[in-house]
């Protein structure tokens, strides 16, 4: 959500913004729209002084026995109190019109963001850990070798349709031991608070976010008009909704292990093979709040958390910088880490980590005071550390044996009871 009042103070900042994402000016048209509004809010309250002004003077006429002007005067107010009524509806629906307006606005991107129109204007910022050398040239995707360890692509879409997968047996337990090792990083070693929210949330914290109104074709909407969320970003970062925070409460640093529900309405026809793009998925989200003067800090902090974990898989990986034409709804600036995945031969998405500044807490009114000071809108950021599915087609891919086993990264055999090898049931 953007500031009205900042729009109006500099409008060329606001428009070259908006340009850098690709979108035309909107500073004349919203600042026009503002105008009405104020214009019907002043009308509304002159009319209401008149008013009242009036019922003074129709007093003191009626105690002079001036009964023709006190006639005259009860009429003029008459009239009034049938015109507040209009105005207070006028300002109310001008005011839901520049709301709607401003909330189909995306954030305007941080000034070292790369001006580009899609995922080709991404900038690589760094290139971590060695490929794997294989001693065999059978190099498989996860889709081919998953089926001998539990990975059921038939059965899942028998039970649920396209783009939904069962796990059992080994794999099931890989996933399983990928989900608790992130989670557990991050809470003892980096000191976030494990949380287990709702995975079913109401239309104010997908707006507070920014998923909607604009994208509800990709999500899930229940008959009790409930929502799936997409990412548990949405229910970690409602925990501060409507709240004023008190500067010694921060940074606040969230994280939790939950499923993730997406239509995928835009990917028709894409990685409809295997796991990259499922409808219900599981994710360990990372979330931060935080002062202004803290965010971009913490932007590094947290994309290097999300590296961590992949650096202690043994995963090679790369960090892009999304550039304006890629970045998401609601971020000012956002880093995606791709993960090496050998039989496909190219990298892919993982995790991406993303700094909202101010865009979410204004839509959310979540705010933080300093001693004596005026309320301010917190910064807020996300990032995937990890997504699960993906992991674990990374680990697949990276970690397969010639004969189709997998051997299991040295992290995870203490999740998974000293297994060093996944292997086919026999």
């Amino acid at each position: 959500m953007h500031d009205i009042r900042l729009i109006r103070e500099n409008p060329a900042a606001f428009d070259a913004g908006l340009a850098r994402r690709g979108l035309p000016p909107r500073s004349v048209d919203l600042i026009a729209l503002d105008e009405r509004r104020r214009t019907t809010i002043a009308a509304a309250q002159d009319a209401q002084t008149r008013r009242n002004d009036l019922s003074k003077q129709i007093g003191q006429a009626k105690a002079a026995k001036d009964e023709a002007r006190a006639t005259a005067l009860m009429a003029e107010v008459a009239a009034l109190k049938a015109r507040l009524p209009e105005l207070e509806q006028d300002e109310r629906t001008i005011a839901a019109e520049l709301d709607a307006a401003l909330a189909a606005i995306p954030n305007l991107p941080a000034h070292d963001v790369p001006e580009g129109g899609d995922e080709d204007g991404n900038r690589l910022v760094h290139e971590r850990g060695e490929k794997p050398g294989f001693a065999f040239t059978d190099i498989r995707e996860h889709d081919a070798i998953g089926p001998a360890l539990g990975m059921d692509f038939e059965t899942g879409i028998a039970i649920a349709g396209a783009r939904f997968t069962l796990l059992r047996g080994p794999v099931a337990r890989l996933n399983r031991a990928l989900g608790q090792f992130m989670l557990d990083r991050l809470v003892a070693e980096y000191g976030y608070e494990e949380v287990a929210p709702p995975v079913l949330v109401r239309e104010e914290a997908l707006f507070g976010t920014g998923q909607l109104p604009k994208f509800a074709e990709d999500l899930f909407r229940t008959t009790d008009d409930r929502w799936l969320i997409p990412t548990a970003e949405v229910s970690l970062t409602n925990m501060v909704r409507e709240r004023v925070l008190a500067d010694g409460e921060l940074p606040l640093r969230f994280a939790a292990l939950t499923p993730c529900f997406r239509s995928e309405a835009g990917a028709a026809g894409r990685d409809t093979r295997g796991l990259i793009r499922q409808h219900q998925f599981d994710k360990v989200e990372m979330v931060s709040i935080v002062t202004p003067d803290a965010s971009d800090d913490e932007h590094e902090r947290m994309t290097g958390v999300a590296e961590g974990a992949l650096e202690a898989l043994g995963l090679p990986y790369r960090r892009m910088l999304l550039c304006t034409g890629d970045m998401g709804f609601s971020a000012a600036r956002t880093y995606d880490l791709e993960v090496w995945l050998p039989g496909q031969g190219r990298y892919r998405e993982i995790s991406s980590c993303s700094t909202c500044t101010d865009f979410q807490a204004r839509r959310m009114n979540a705010r933080f005071r300093t001693d004596g000071g005026k309320p301010q809108f917190v910064h807020t950021l996300n990032g995937s550390g990890l997504a699960v599915g993906r992991t674990l087609v990374a680990v697949i891919e990276n970690y397969q044996q010639e004969d189709g086993s997998v051997a299991v990264p040295t992290v995870l055999q203490p999740y998974l009871g000293g297994l060093t090898m996944l292997e086919r049931p026999r």
